[in-house]
């Protein structure tokens, strides 16, 4: 284990300390950086982590600004003091008035609604795809690298390696198709306004406080047994995930084929095997339930990889961390991830 992280604070530093490789491409960015949705889980770590890099560039000319509710003052007050201007906006008010939001050569959009969309459909489709008709029509000159999710592919067998970015999608259940929606939508405007736009199709983020891993270990630790039926999944460290969707605003792309990326680890990883390597970590035997299906949501992220390089940090090195930071009852986000869901029904 080469890091280990006493605190919440020590992990945001290693979550916003920037490549060279991220330094130098964003050493290249014409316009501001603004980041739509950044009050979530992964929007304040990229934020800083885009500021540090363009620091480290030289380019304090660019400014990084954070839009989102912030319904947390003290998540808007960190990012100020680490550089980053919050900007206060409801983005789902139907009145709200995308004009008065900052003009910017390049957006991030990280909103995004999936939980609660089986009982509210109609909600996702306004977040996930309707909204990104407006964020196109206001910055449409602009490059903007999109969260989607691997849930657009189908569940596929566990042999294949997973879907690559040209295979068919299929999306199952209302969030899923909504997701696709939303790169339907940015796709249109990439092609018939010439907005430079990058779909990254990005499978499961681990930042210990919360991803597959802490939801795996979390039942380990407990003695509580872990569901094996979804037997396989994707994980990849959030600092590299965070790194791959900012350096993905230099390959956005216009017209008939949008630069779409899958974004995860190069693992299959089998979930038997993680809970019993979190059982070794925490000394105890883990107990499974269920038998693996054949098949899993899993992508191939070989283009990925090709363009910037493997995750910083491998899957047994995630695994060490994740069991350290229970060990040390260090705080969860409470939002599990669900990924065992095979009918598309969050």
């Amino acid at each position: 284990m080469n890091h280990v992280f006493h605190d919440e604070s020590a992990l945001e530093e290693r979550l916003a300390t920037p490549s060279p490789a991220l330094a130098e491409d964003l050493s290249r960015l014409d316009g501001d950086l603004l980041v739509l949705g950044a009050g979530g889980k992964m929007g304040p770590s990229l934020c800083r982590l885009a500021r540090r890099a363009l620091d480290a560039a030289g380019r304090t000319d660019v400014a990084v600004r954070a839009v989102s509710r912030w319904s947390d003052p003290a998540a808007a007050r960190a990012l100020e003091g680490a550089g980053v201007r919050t900007v206060p906006f409801d983005l789902m008010d139907p009145g709200a008035d995308f004009g008065a939001l900052p003009d910017a050569g390049n957006v991030v959009f990280m909103v995004g609604a999936k939980f609660g969309s089986a009982g509210a459909p109609s909600q996702a489709w306004a977040v996930n795809a309707a909204m990104p008709a407006r964020v196109a029509d206001r910055w449409s000159d602009a490059r903007i690298a999109a969260f989607s999710t691997g849930n657009v592919y189908p569940l596929v067998p566990v042999a294949s390696g997973g879907c690559a970015e040209d295979d068919p999608v299929g999306p199952v259940g209302e969030y899923a198709m909504s997701c696709l929606g939303r790169e339907r939508i940015f796709a249109h405007a990439a092609l018939t306004r010439g907005t430079r736009v990058a779909n990254i199709r990005l499978n499961y983020a681990v930042d210990l406080r919360y991803g597959v891993l802490a939801d795996i270990a979390a039942r380990v630790q407990a003695g509580e047994p872990v569901d094996v039926t979804t037997g396989h999944a994707n994980v990849v460290w959030q600092g590299y995930a965070n790194e791959v969707a900012l350096r993905s605003l230099l390959h956005a792309t216009s017209g008939e084929h949008v630069f779409t990326l899958n974004l995860t680890g190069p693992e299959t990883a089998s979930v038997r095997r993680l809970a019993a390597w979190f059982g070794e970590e925490f000394g105890t035997e883990a107990t499974t339930v269920g038998e693996e299906a054949p098949t899993a949501l899993l992508s191939d992220a070989g283009r990925c990889h090709a363009l910037f390089g493997y995750p910083d940090v491998p899957l047994r090195t995630l695994v060490a961390w994740q069991a350290d930071w229970l060990r040390r009852g260090l705080p969860l986000s409470g939002k599990p991830t669900k990924f065992q869901v095979r009918d598309g029904r969050f």
